[in-house]
């Protein structure tokens, strides 16, 4: 179902270094290094950024993300907006991490922060445009029962490009949903969220397993690993990404969180299985391997994107294929992950 060649060399930067990273106190304003792309918004000057309007809401819902346009330029930009007085001292410390380590990471599957300053008590963040927002927005707008395989295998393409990333440096995500994987104009998948980032690197060394069990909001739980919410003396590692790489699929496959009802039903159980499709569900097994496909026919034009209705419709029905069951039990296996985690990257 998705077939994913990385490679796993050593990178310039030691894990010990990221860990560095992690712990230090960040300066007070900073700009990555200078591209083609982002030299023309590094400019820490509020009256360059016209905010068009607001398209959504993060951080807990004390950040604001509005799309803005770079005045000199013309460029559309994303816009993220935080009133740092509103924030307790752990929330400051969560956001302080993500901008340090969207300063530290580079790769394409990875968002990156164009600049970062603050006016006042005000936390600006300019990042690229991401004309077709997060995969859970797309899910609302165009595909409420589900997207087909073929876009849910370019999606996850980039995203598991991605976690293989932070995976070389030893990070684990810890927020792995459709929410947190983002869609550009011409495709590129990016992942966001590094808020509740963690390190398996302390003091040189990389560990096996952590056991930093932080307080998550309710509504992330569903996308969280067994091992992370049991919360005992076995800890976790990155392979806790693994499940919620495979809860997102259902999320995508089906339209649906899963376990999501559990939040105000009977206690959370991680391996209900009714969430799974049965065989009359509308998501069937099917040996020939047909996808539903979908339409091309997507515009991006002045900040808003048009879609051709026709072609871009979900199927009453759909039927995915063995392999792609075979990648969600992967995932998702009914006892802890054993198998290596080079599995999941090649």
């Amino acid at each position: 179902f998705l077939s994913l060649s990385v490679s796993f060399s050593s990178r310039t930067q030691s894990e010990t270094s990221i860990h560095q990273y992690l712990v230090e106190e960040p300066t007070l304003s900073w700009s990555p290094p200078s591209t083609r792309a982002s030299e023309v918004v590094r400019s820490a000057n509020v009256s360059h950024c016209e905010l068009q309007v607001e398209i959504g809401r993060g951080f807990d819902k004390l950040t604001s993300v509005h799309l803005a346009r770079h005045t000199p330029t013309g460029m559309l930009v994303t816009t993220k907006i935080t009133n740092l007085e509103n924030g307790n001292k752990e929330c400051l410390k969560v956001l302080q991490k993500a901008m340090i380590l969207s300063h530290f990471f580079r790769h394409p599957n990875i968002t990156t922060y164009w600049t970062v300053f603050t006016v006042g008590s005000w936390l600006w963040v300019i990042s690229p445009f991401m004309a077709y927002g997060s995969a859970s927005q797309l899910l609302r707008t165009y595909f409420p029962e589900g997207m087909s395989k073929t876009l849910i295998r370019n999606i996850l393409f980039g995203a598991v490009r991605g976690l293989n990333y932070l995976y070389q440096y030893g990070c684990i995500h810890r927020r792995i949903k459709a929410s947190h994987i983002l869609i550009s104009g011409d495709g590129l998948v990016t992942l966001s969220g590094l808020s509740h980032l963690h390190s398996l690197v302390k003091h040189g060394q990389r560990h096996r397993a952590v056991y930093d069990f932080p307080q998550f909001s309710t509504l992330v739980q569903p996308w969280l690993s067994p091992e992370l919410l049991r919360q005992d003396l076995h800890g976790y590692n990155v392979k806790s990404d693994i499940y919620s790489v495979g809860i997102t699929t259902c999320e995508l496959a089906s339209g649906q969180v899963p376990f999501q009802d559990k939040l105000k039903g009977p206690p959370y159980s991680p391996l209900d299985i009714s969430i799974f499709p049965q065989s009359e569900s509308k998501m069937k097994n099917s040996r020939s391997g047909v996808d539903s496909g979908i339409g091309a026919s997507v515009l991006v034009s002045s900040g808003t994107h048009t879609v051709n209705s026709d072609r871009l419709h979900t199927p009453s029905s759909k039927t995915f294929s063995p392999a792609f069951f075979s990648w969600v039990t992967l995932c998702l296996p009914k006892i802890p992950i054993t198998v290596p985690v080079n599995t999941y990257f090649t």
